[in-house]
């Protein structure tokens, strides 16, 4: 059996080798554990609790690219807006324009994905197509100078079926393609589609994945 550091050297090698990035998901993980791998070269992090996500970055050190990757609601941005690096989990019109208020505060322009619903569960948040079309095409959305999105972000149905988590990973891919071109043609910063965790990374990349988040592989198994 591979020790954990022998897991992230050969994902770290699987994402590069792909153009990709890996975010080390280190929710509930002590600062500790995150130091380690950051001694080894990790930048990338990624938290799913606003409030956990303020307080690991006021322990550790100020060059690690926090990523927020859990639902987030209205009334937490203000803890992560002065310095989150990307928030992968915008999945409703309202957290983008409550996100652009606070970088507005913070002088701020902060990176955003959007989050879609491709998952057959209930429980996934996300936009549907038609939602962000909505929103894209408003003059509400022109006015919001302080965000800049970057790409989409999906989670495939928790399933052992991998034909399933494949169709669903293509779909995502589909959907970045119909938003860059239909909407973000002109711009460059449209590249990103954040898909692919421990389960399924591997057929993230294949299905054009740049960013995978993998948190058990790295890390062990999640603290509750």
């Amino acid at each position: 059996m591979p020790t954990q550091v022998e897991e992230y050297q050969q994902i770290l090698q699987e994402t590069q080798h792909n153009q990709a990035s890996l975010i080390a998901v280190s929710k509930t993980k002590p600062a500790a554990m995150i130091k380690d791998l950051y001694d080894k070269g990790q930048r990338d992090f990624g938290e799913n609790r606003a409030l956990e996500l303020a307080e690991k970055y006021e322990q550790l050190p100020q060059d690690i690219r926090w990523h927020m990757i859990g639902h987030l609601q209205t009334n937490k941005v203000k803890y992560i807006a002065p310095f989150i690096h990307l928030i992968h989990s915008v999945d409703r019109f309202k957290v983008l324009k409550e996100i652009n208020k606070q970088a507005e505060k913070n002088e701020r322009i902060i990176d955003c994905l959007l989050q879609f619903h491709i998952a057959e569960e209930e429980s996934k948040f996300g936009f549907d197509k038609i939602e962000v079309q909505e929103m894209l095409s408003s003059e509400t959305f022109t006015q919001l100078k302080n965000v800049r999105i970057l790409g989409v972000m999906g989670m495939a149905t928790f399933t052992d079926d991998m034909v399933q988590v494949r169709k669903e990973f293509g779909q995502l891919k589909q959907i970045f393609d119909y938003l860059k071109e239909t909407y973000f043609a002109a711009q460059d910063s449209f590249k990103e589609i954040s898909m692919g965790m421990s389960g399924d990374y591997k057929i993230a990349l294949e299905e054009g994945s740049t960013m995978v988040r993998v948190g058990s592989l790295i890390f062990g198994a999640r603290n509750t």
